[in-house]
Protein backbone atom coordinates (compact mmCIF):
# COMPACT_ATOMS: atom_id res chain seq x y z
CA UNK A 1 0.00 0.00 0.00
CA UNK A 2 1.42 3.36 -1.16
CA UNK A 3 2.16 5.62 1.62
CA UNK A 4 -0.37 8.24 2.95
CA UNK A 5 -0.62 12.10 3.64
CA UNK A 6 -1.36 12.08 7.16
CA UNK A 7 -1.68 15.83 7.61
CA UNK A 8 -4.49 17.33 9.49
CA UNK A 9 -4.26 20.90 9.05
CA UNK A 10 -5.40 22.73 5.86
CA UNK A 11 -4.36 26.49 4.58
CA UNK A 12 -4.94 28.57 7.11
CA UNK A 13 -2.65 30.61 8.44
CA UNK A 14 0.21 29.89 10.85
CA UNK A 15 0.30 31.86 13.58
CA UNK A 16 2.25 31.62 16.66
CA UNK A 17 -0.63 31.05 18.69
CA UNK A 18 -1.02 27.71 16.72
CA UNK A 19 -1.72 24.35 18.10
CA UNK A 20 1.55 23.57 16.12
CA UNK A 21 4.23 24.87 17.96
CA UNK A 22 6.77 27.60 16.50
CA UNK A 23 10.19 26.09 17.22
CA UNK A 24 13.56 25.16 15.46
CA UNK A 25 12.28 21.95 13.91
CA UNK A 26 9.42 23.98 12.01
CA UNK A 27 12.19 26.87 11.41
CA UNK A 28 14.27 24.28 9.73
CA UNK A 29 11.73 23.07 8.13
CA UNK A 30 10.77 26.30 6.34
CA UNK A 31 14.12 26.89 5.81
CA UNK A 32 14.99 23.46 3.75
CA UNK A 33 11.92 23.56 1.91
CA UNK A 34 12.52 27.23 0.93
CA UNK A 35 16.29 27.70 0.61
CA UNK A 36 19.44 25.01 1.53
CA UNK A 37 18.29 25.12 5.59
CA UNK A 38 20.62 27.71 7.46
CA UNK A 39 23.19 27.66 10.27
CA UNK A 40 22.23 27.65 14.45
CA UNK A 41 22.88 30.90 14.97
CA UNK A 42 20.59 31.96 12.59
CA UNK A 43 18.04 29.71 13.25
CA UNK A 44 18.03 30.81 16.76
CA UNK A 45 17.57 34.20 16.13
CA UNK A 46 14.10 33.06 13.74
CA UNK A 47 12.91 31.54 16.55
CA UNK A 48 11.51 34.67 18.79
CA UNK A 49 10.53 35.90 15.33
CA UNK A 50 6.46 35.87 14.59
CA UNK A 51 6.43 33.42 11.74
CA UNK A 52 4.39 35.28 9.31
CA UNK A 53 7.44 38.06 9.37
CA UNK A 54 10.14 35.58 8.52
CA UNK A 55 8.14 34.19 5.56
CA UNK A 56 7.22 37.37 4.07
CA UNK A 57 10.74 38.18 4.63
CA UNK A 58 11.51 34.97 2.98
CA UNK A 59 9.45 35.69 0.22
CA UNK A 60 10.17 39.42 -0.15
CA UNK A 61 14.21 38.94 -0.47
CA UNK A 62 13.39 36.41 -3.44
CA UNK A 63 11.22 38.70 -5.28
CA UNK A 64 13.44 41.50 -4.85
CA UNK A 65 17.29 39.27 -5.12
CA UNK A 66 18.47 39.97 -8.75
CA UNK A 67 19.17 37.28 -11.53
CA UNK A 68 22.25 36.40 -11.94
CA UNK A 69 24.83 38.61 -13.71
CA UNK A 70 24.77 38.43 -17.30
CA UNK A 71 28.12 36.75 -18.43
CA UNK A 72 30.36 38.70 -21.33
CA UNK A 73 29.51 35.72 -23.54
CA UNK A 74 25.39 35.54 -23.20
CA UNK A 75 24.85 35.93 -26.53
CA UNK A 76 27.75 35.05 -28.32
CA UNK A 77 27.66 33.07 -31.89
CA UNK A 78 29.62 30.39 -32.68
CA UNK A 79 31.04 32.98 -34.79
CA UNK A 80 32.57 35.19 -31.93
CA UNK A 81 34.97 32.18 -30.37
CA UNK A 82 38.96 31.92 -31.73
CA UNK A 83 39.07 28.14 -30.39
CA UNK A 84 35.56 27.00 -30.15
CA UNK A 85 36.23 23.65 -28.25
CA UNK A 86 38.34 25.12 -25.34
CA UNK A 87 36.34 28.60 -25.00
CA UNK A 88 32.81 26.71 -24.69
CA UNK A 89 34.38 23.98 -22.26
CA UNK A 90 35.69 26.89 -20.40
CA UNK A 91 32.43 28.72 -20.40
CA UNK A 92 30.09 25.99 -19.51
CA UNK A 93 31.88 25.10 -16.51
CA UNK A 94 32.05 28.43 -15.27
CA UNK A 95 28.37 28.90 -15.80
CA UNK A 96 28.00 25.47 -13.99
CA UNK A 97 29.92 26.78 -11.18
CA UNK A 98 28.14 30.16 -10.77
CA UNK A 99 24.87 28.25 -10.94
CA UNK A 100 25.42 26.01 -8.15
CA UNK A 101 26.97 29.01 -5.76
CA UNK A 102 23.82 30.88 -6.14
CA UNK A 103 21.92 28.00 -5.50
CA UNK A 104 23.84 27.46 -2.34
CA UNK A 105 24.03 31.45 -1.44
CA UNK A 106 20.74 32.33 -2.62
CA UNK A 107 16.72 31.90 -1.19
CA UNK A 108 13.97 30.93 -2.45
CA UNK A 109 14.12 32.29 -6.23
CA UNK A 110 17.14 30.38 -6.78
CA UNK A 111 15.87 27.01 -5.21
CA UNK A 112 12.74 27.41 -7.83
CA UNK A 113 15.08 28.28 -10.27
CA UNK A 114 16.45 25.15 -9.98
CA UNK A 115 13.25 23.33 -9.22
CA UNK A 116 11.80 25.02 -12.75
CA UNK A 117 15.44 23.64 -14.10
CA UNK A 118 13.58 19.64 -13.76
CA UNK A 119 10.05 21.21 -15.56
CA UNK A 120 11.38 22.57 -18.45
CA UNK A 121 13.68 20.51 -19.89
CA UNK A 122 16.19 20.96 -21.87
CA UNK A 123 19.94 18.94 -22.10
CA UNK A 124 22.87 21.29 -22.63
CA UNK A 125 24.58 18.09 -24.65
CA UNK A 126 21.99 18.46 -27.21
CA UNK A 127 22.61 22.32 -28.11
CA UNK A 128 26.57 22.81 -26.69
CA UNK A 129 26.07 26.63 -27.01
CA UNK A 130 26.78 28.57 -23.89
CA UNK A 131 24.65 31.42 -25.18
CA UNK A 132 21.66 29.35 -25.67
CA UNK A 133 22.32 27.38 -21.70
CA UNK A 134 22.86 31.46 -20.06
CA UNK A 135 19.49 32.33 -21.74
CA UNK A 136 17.54 29.43 -20.67
CA UNK A 137 18.72 29.58 -17.00
CA UNK A 138 17.96 33.30 -16.93
CA UNK A 139 14.51 32.93 -17.79
CA UNK A 140 14.08 30.19 -15.06
CA UNK A 141 15.22 32.56 -12.73
CA UNK A 142 13.26 35.56 -14.18
CA UNK A 143 10.39 33.52 -14.21
CA UNK A 144 11.00 31.25 -10.95
CA UNK A 145 8.12 32.86 -8.97
CA UNK A 146 5.96 34.76 -12.08
CA UNK A 147 3.60 34.50 -13.92
CA UNK A 148 3.27 30.68 -15.63
CA UNK A 149 1.52 31.40 -18.80
CA UNK A 150 4.34 34.19 -19.31
CA UNK A 151 6.59 31.72 -18.49
CA UNK A 152 5.72 29.20 -20.90
CA UNK A 153 5.47 31.58 -23.22
CA UNK A 154 8.75 32.38 -23.13
CA UNK A 155 9.97 29.33 -22.70
CA UNK A 156 8.59 28.05 -25.80
CA UNK A 157 10.80 30.51 -28.37
CA UNK A 158 14.29 30.33 -26.57
CA UNK A 159 16.79 28.77 -28.56
CA UNK A 160 17.71 25.94 -25.67
CA UNK A 161 13.88 24.59 -25.79
CA UNK A 162 13.46 25.10 -30.15
CA UNK A 163 16.60 23.16 -30.53
CA UNK A 164 16.26 20.07 -27.57
CA UNK A 165 12.76 19.56 -28.77
CA UNK A 166 13.26 20.01 -32.71
CA UNK A 167 10.94 23.54 -32.48
CA UNK A 168 13.33 24.33 -34.95
CA UNK A 169 12.50 21.68 -37.43
CA UNK A 170 9.23 22.26 -37.13
CA UNK A 171 8.15 24.09 -40.78
CA UNK A 172 4.85 23.97 -42.73
CA UNK A 173 6.18 21.38 -45.34
CA UNK A 174 7.31 19.39 -42.23
CA UNK A 175 6.07 19.18 -38.61
CA UNK A 176 7.85 18.19 -36.11
CA UNK A 177 4.89 17.28 -32.67
CA UNK A 178 7.65 16.97 -30.35
CA UNK A 179 7.97 20.14 -29.05
CA UNK A 180 3.49 20.32 -29.25
CA UNK A 181 3.78 16.78 -27.54
CA UNK A 182 5.51 17.83 -24.44
CA UNK A 183 3.89 21.15 -24.05
CA UNK A 184 0.31 19.63 -23.32
CA UNK A 185 1.42 16.00 -21.53
CA UNK A 186 4.92 17.50 -19.50
CA UNK A 187 5.13 21.67 -19.31
CA UNK A 188 1.34 22.34 -18.43
CA UNK A 189 -1.55 19.60 -18.43
CA UNK A 190 0.13 16.11 -17.96
CA UNK A 191 -0.26 12.44 -18.99
CA UNK A 192 -3.01 12.46 -20.83
CA UNK A 193 -5.27 15.08 -18.98
CA UNK A 194 -7.36 17.07 -21.36
CA UNK A 195 -6.08 16.49 -25.26
CA UNK A 196 -5.99 14.28 -27.83
CA UNK A 197 -3.61 13.18 -30.70
CA UNK A 198 -5.25 15.61 -32.83
CA UNK A 199 -4.64 18.52 -30.73
CA UNK A 200 -0.73 17.69 -30.90
CA UNK A 201 -0.75 17.70 -34.30
CA UNK A 202 -2.64 21.32 -34.87
CA UNK A 203 -0.28 22.16 -31.57
CA UNK A 204 2.52 21.47 -33.92
CA UNK A 205 1.17 23.51 -36.77
CA UNK A 206 0.79 26.06 -35.28
CA UNK A 207 4.31 26.31 -33.33
CA UNK A 208 5.21 26.45 -37.32
CA UNK A 209 7.62 29.07 -38.42
CA UNK A 210 10.66 29.36 -35.61
CA UNK A 211 13.37 28.08 -38.15
CA UNK A 212 15.38 31.31 -38.48
CA UNK A 213 18.53 29.19 -37.87
CA UNK A 214 22.29 31.52 -39.23
CA UNK A 215 24.60 29.80 -37.10
CA UNK A 216 25.41 27.60 -34.02
CA UNK A 217 24.79 29.67 -30.76
CA UNK A 218 22.98 32.56 -32.37
CA UNK A 219 19.50 33.78 -32.30
CA UNK A 220 16.62 31.77 -33.46
CA UNK A 221 14.32 33.49 -35.42
CA UNK A 222 10.68 33.46 -36.56
CA UNK A 223 10.47 32.68 -40.49
CA UNK A 224 6.83 33.44 -41.57
CA UNK A 225 7.01 31.69 -44.97
CA UNK A 226 7.72 28.46 -42.72
CA UNK A 227 4.46 28.82 -40.88
CA UNK A 228 1.54 26.93 -41.42
CA UNK A 229 -0.96 29.10 -42.23
CA UNK A 230 -3.96 27.17 -42.52
CA UNK A 231 -6.96 26.83 -40.03
CA UNK A 232 -5.89 24.96 -37.21
CA UNK A 233 -8.65 23.41 -34.79
CA UNK A 234 -7.58 23.22 -30.86
CA UNK A 235 -9.05 22.33 -28.01
CA UNK A 236 -12.25 22.42 -30.27
CA UNK A 237 -11.71 26.22 -31.64
CA UNK A 238 -10.91 27.06 -34.99
CA UNK A 239 -8.59 29.55 -36.70
CA UNK A 240 -5.58 30.69 -38.48
CA UNK A 241 -3.85 30.10 -35.08
CA UNK A 242 -0.09 30.94 -34.35
CA UNK A 243 2.36 30.98 -31.22
CA UNK A 244 0.46 33.75 -29.28
CA UNK A 245 -2.98 32.34 -29.89
CA UNK A 246 -2.09 29.14 -29.27
CA UNK A 247 -1.00 29.71 -25.52
CA UNK A 248 -3.95 32.10 -25.32
CA UNK A 249 -5.92 28.97 -26.19
CA UNK A 250 -4.52 26.69 -23.87
CA UNK A 251 -4.78 28.83 -20.90
CA UNK A 252 -8.59 29.99 -21.62
CA UNK A 253 -9.46 26.32 -22.32
CA UNK A 254 -7.10 24.10 -20.34
CA UNK A 255 -6.78 26.56 -17.09
CA UNK A 256 -8.33 24.50 -14.43
CA UNK A 257 -6.15 21.25 -15.29
CA UNK A 258 -2.78 23.39 -16.42
CA UNK A 259 -3.27 25.01 -12.27
CA UNK A 260 -4.01 21.58 -11.12
CA UNK A 261 -0.98 20.20 -12.38
CA UNK A 262 1.54 22.62 -11.91
CA UNK A 263 0.06 22.86 -7.99
CA UNK A 264 0.67 19.51 -7.56
CA UNK A 265 4.16 19.36 -8.81
CA UNK A 266 5.26 22.54 -6.31
CA UNK A 267 3.04 20.48 -3.48
CA UNK A 268 5.38 17.71 -4.47
CA UNK A 269 8.38 19.55 -3.98
CA UNK A 270 8.06 22.33 -1.39
CA UNK A 271 4.93 20.08 0.89
CA UNK A 272 5.49 16.24 0.70
CA UNK A 273 5.83 13.48 -2.21
CA UNK A 274 2.21 12.20 -1.22
CA UNK A 275 -0.46 14.54 -2.62
CA UNK A 276 -3.41 15.75 -0.72
CA UNK A 277 -5.50 16.33 -3.29
CA UNK A 278 -7.86 19.07 -1.87
CA UNK A 279 -4.96 21.03 -0.78
CA UNK A 280 -3.63 21.00 -4.42
CA UNK A 281 -7.25 21.71 -5.90
CA UNK A 282 -7.48 25.05 -3.32
CA UNK A 283 -4.26 25.85 -4.48
CA UNK A 284 -5.39 25.65 -8.33
CA UNK A 285 -8.10 27.44 -7.32
CA UNK A 286 -5.81 30.22 -6.31
CA UNK A 287 -3.96 29.81 -9.33
CA UNK A 288 -6.69 30.71 -11.82
CA UNK A 289 -8.00 33.41 -9.83
CA UNK A 290 -4.80 35.31 -10.03
CA UNK A 291 -4.07 34.72 -13.80
CA UNK A 292 -1.42 32.04 -13.38
CA UNK A 293 0.82 34.33 -11.42
CA UNK A 294 2.87 31.84 -9.25
CA UNK A 295 3.91 33.87 -6.07
CA UNK A 296 0.27 33.90 -4.68
CA UNK A 297 0.27 29.92 -4.48
CA UNK A 298 3.71 29.77 -3.08
CA UNK A 299 3.58 32.64 -0.65
CA UNK A 300 -0.37 30.40 0.55
CA UNK A 301 1.72 27.73 0.61
CA UNK A 302 4.72 28.50 3.24
CA UNK A 303 2.20 30.52 5.10
CA UNK A 304 -0.29 27.61 5.89
CA UNK A 305 -1.04 25.78 8.68
CA UNK A 306 -0.57 22.59 6.30
CA UNK A 307 2.75 23.33 5.33
CA UNK A 308 3.93 22.99 9.08
CA UNK A 309 2.00 19.88 9.80
CA UNK A 310 4.14 17.31 11.59
CA UNK A 311 3.39 15.02 8.52
CA UNK A 312 5.29 17.13 6.13
CA UNK A 313 8.33 17.38 8.15
CA UNK A 314 10.99 15.31 7.21
CA UNK A 315 9.10 13.84 4.25
CA UNK A 316 12.01 14.80 1.05
CA UNK A 317 14.52 12.98 -0.25
CA UNK A 318 16.75 15.37 -1.76
CA UNK A 319 18.42 15.48 -4.92
CA UNK A 320 22.23 14.90 -5.06
CA UNK A 321 23.32 18.70 -5.42
CA UNK A 322 20.56 19.69 -2.61
CA UNK A 323 21.39 17.04 -0.17
CA UNK A 324 25.31 18.26 -0.34
CA UNK A 325 24.78 21.77 -0.16
CA UNK A 326 22.19 21.42 2.66
CA UNK A 327 24.77 19.29 4.90
CA UNK A 328 27.77 22.60 3.53
CA UNK A 329 25.13 25.38 4.80
CA UNK A 330 23.80 23.67 8.38
CA UNK A 331 28.00 23.50 8.97
CA UNK A 332 28.24 27.21 7.79
CA UNK A 333 31.00 25.97 5.05
CA UNK A 334 32.74 28.61 3.02
CA UNK A 335 33.00 27.20 -0.22
CA UNK A 336 35.19 28.21 -2.98
CA UNK A 337 34.66 27.53 -6.66
CA UNK A 338 37.01 24.32 -6.72
CA UNK A 339 34.20 23.08 -3.90
CA UNK A 340 31.06 24.01 -6.03
CA UNK A 341 32.89 22.25 -9.10
CA UNK A 342 33.90 19.23 -7.51
CA UNK A 343 30.49 19.03 -5.52
CA UNK A 344 28.43 19.60 -8.85
CA UNK A 345 30.66 16.42 -10.16
CA UNK A 346 30.23 14.36 -7.80
CA UNK A 347 26.25 14.81 -8.34
CA UNK A 348 26.86 14.49 -11.81
CA UNK A 349 28.34 11.16 -11.26
CA UNK A 350 25.53 9.71 -8.96
CA UNK A 351 22.71 10.95 -11.93
CA UNK A 352 22.38 14.35 -11.33
CA UNK A 353 24.49 16.17 -14.00
CA UNK A 354 23.33 20.07 -13.75
CA UNK A 355 21.88 21.32 -17.27
CA UNK A 356 21.34 17.54 -18.01
CA UNK A 357 18.59 16.01 -16.77
CA UNK A 358 17.94 12.00 -17.87
CA UNK A 359 15.26 12.84 -20.16
CA UNK A 360 12.77 15.63 -21.40
CA UNK A 361 10.68 13.96 -18.51
CA UNK A 362 13.37 15.07 -15.78
CA UNK A 363 14.88 13.52 -12.41
CA UNK A 364 11.85 11.44 -10.95
CA UNK A 365 13.06 12.65 -7.45
CA UNK A 366 12.22 11.47 -4.12
CA UNK A 367 12.57 7.72 -3.93
CA UNK A 368 13.99 7.39 -7.46
CA UNK A 369 17.45 9.18 -5.96
CA UNK A 370 18.43 6.08 -3.40
CA UNK A 371 19.25 2.89 -4.70
CA UNK A 372 22.31 0.70 -3.03
CA UNK A 373 24.97 1.61 -5.23
CA UNK A 374 23.60 6.26 -4.91
CA UNK A 375 23.26 5.36 -1.38
CA UNK A 376 26.60 4.61 -0.53
CA UNK A 377 27.99 7.41 -2.95
CA UNK A 378 25.78 9.68 -1.14
CA UNK A 379 27.05 9.22 2.24
CA UNK A 380 30.85 8.69 1.12
CA UNK A 381 30.27 12.25 0.07
CA UNK A 382 28.65 13.52 2.96
CA UNK A 383 31.59 11.95 4.79
CA UNK A 384 34.01 13.75 2.56
CA UNK A 385 32.09 17.44 3.03
CA UNK A 386 32.05 16.59 6.96
CA UNK A 387 35.84 16.21 6.70
CA UNK A 388 35.89 18.91 4.91
CA UNK A 389 34.43 21.02 7.76
CA UNK A 390 37.53 19.80 10.50
CA UNK A 391 39.98 20.26 7.83
CA UNK A 392 39.24 23.81 6.60
CA UNK A 393 37.53 25.07 10.51
CA UNK A 394 37.72 22.45 13.38
CA UNK A 395 36.97 25.17 15.66
CA UNK A 396 33.65 26.18 13.86
CA UNK A 397 32.61 22.54 14.71
CA UNK A 398 33.33 22.69 18.46
CA UNK A 399 31.22 26.60 18.27
CA UNK A 400 28.60 24.29 16.82
CA UNK A 401 28.43 21.67 19.93
CA UNK A 402 28.96 24.51 22.41
CA UNK A 403 25.81 26.42 20.85
CA UNK A 404 23.42 23.86 20.29
CA UNK A 405 24.28 22.17 23.90
CA UNK A 406 25.22 25.30 26.36
CA UNK A 407 28.19 23.62 26.41
CA UNK A 408 27.29 20.59 28.41
CA UNK A 409 30.35 17.70 29.07
CA UNK A 410 27.78 14.97 29.19
CA UNK A 411 28.48 13.00 26.13
CA UNK A 412 25.04 11.75 26.13
CA UNK A 413 23.29 15.15 25.93
CA UNK A 414 26.02 16.67 23.18
CA UNK A 415 25.02 13.73 21.13
CA UNK A 416 21.21 13.76 21.62
CA UNK A 417 21.25 17.43 20.23
CA UNK A 418 23.73 17.01 17.55
CA UNK A 419 21.49 14.72 15.92
CA UNK A 420 18.40 16.36 16.74
CA UNK A 421 20.14 19.15 14.78
CA UNK A 422 20.58 17.45 12.16
CA UNK A 423 18.10 14.98 11.90
CA UNK A 424 14.94 17.37 13.29
CA UNK A 425 12.76 14.11 13.84
CA UNK A 426 15.86 12.46 16.16
CA UNK A 427 16.71 8.38 16.17
CA UNK A 428 13.50 6.44 16.86
CA UNK A 429 15.36 4.45 19.54
CA UNK A 430 17.33 4.73 22.32
CA UNK A 431 19.61 2.29 21.56
CA UNK A 432 19.95 4.03 18.43
CA UNK A 433 21.03 7.36 20.34
CA UNK A 434 23.31 4.67 22.43
CA UNK A 435 25.34 4.13 18.98
CA UNK A 436 25.54 7.47 18.14
CA UNK A 437 26.72 8.01 21.85
CA UNK A 438 29.79 5.49 21.43
CA UNK A 439 31.04 6.99 18.06
CA UNK A 440 31.18 9.89 19.47
CA UNK A 441 32.91 9.11 22.75
CA UNK A 442 35.70 7.87 20.47
CA UNK A 443 39.05 6.32 22.06
CA UNK A 444 38.41 8.76 25.45
CA UNK A 445 38.83 6.38 28.36
CA UNK A 446 35.28 6.30 30.03
CA UNK A 447 36.76 7.83 33.35
CA UNK A 448 37.32 11.03 32.25
CA UNK A 449 33.52 11.32 31.27
CA UNK A 450 32.20 9.44 34.95
CA UNK A 451 34.41 12.30 36.55
CA UNK A 452 33.70 15.30 34.19
CA UNK A 453 36.42 16.35 33.52
CA UNK A 454 36.06 15.87 29.60
CA UNK A 455 34.57 19.13 27.98
CA UNK A 456 34.21 20.40 24.50
CA UNK A 457 37.10 22.59 25.29
CA UNK A 458 38.98 19.65 24.74
CA UNK A 459 41.45 19.09 21.81
CA UNK A 460 40.10 16.35 20.76
CA UNK A 461 36.45 17.87 20.78
CA UNK A 462 35.90 18.63 16.99
CA UNK A 463 37.55 15.80 15.61
CA UNK A 464 34.73 13.60 17.96
CA UNK A 465 32.16 15.72 16.12
CA UNK A 466 33.23 14.65 12.69
CA UNK A 467 33.13 11.21 13.69
CA UNK A 468 29.32 11.68 14.76
CA UNK A 469 28.42 13.22 12.21
CA UNK A 470 30.63 10.59 9.92
CA UNK A 471 28.10 8.19 11.85
CA UNK A 472 24.81 9.79 11.33
CA UNK A 473 25.54 10.49 7.39
CA UNK A 474 25.44 7.05 6.99
CA UNK A 475 21.81 6.47 8.47
CA UNK A 476 18.89 6.64 6.49
CA UNK A 477 17.00 9.21 8.35
CA UNK A 478 19.70 11.56 7.26
CA UNK A 479 18.79 11.52 3.79
CA UNK A 480 15.39 13.03 4.59
CA UNK A 481 15.38 16.76 5.01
Amino acid sequence: MPPINCAIYGLTPYTVGSSLQWNLTRIKHLLRRSSLGAHYPNLESFESQDPQVLIDTIISDAVNSPVSAEPEWAYWSIDEYTDPQAEIAEQVVSWATEWVKSLYEGGLRQKMAFFWHNHFVTRLDDYQCPSWLYQYTDLLETHALGNFKTFVYEMGITPAMLVFLNGVQNTRLEPNENYGRELLELFTLGVDNGYTQEDIQEVARALTGWNGFTSACAPINFVPALHDSGEKTIFGRTGNWGYDELIDILFEERGPQIAYYICEKLYTYLVNPEVAEDIVQELANIMVANNYELLPVITTILRSEHFYDDAHIETVIPGHLELFLTHCRELNLNLNDEIYLAIAFRSGELGQRIFNPVDVAGWSGNRNWINSNSFLLRWQSLIQISSLAFTSNPEALRTLAIELTNNSNDPEIITKTIVDYFIVRGLPTEEEYGRATSRFKAEIPQNYYDDGSWNLSWDTAPGQITLLLNYLVTLPEFQLK
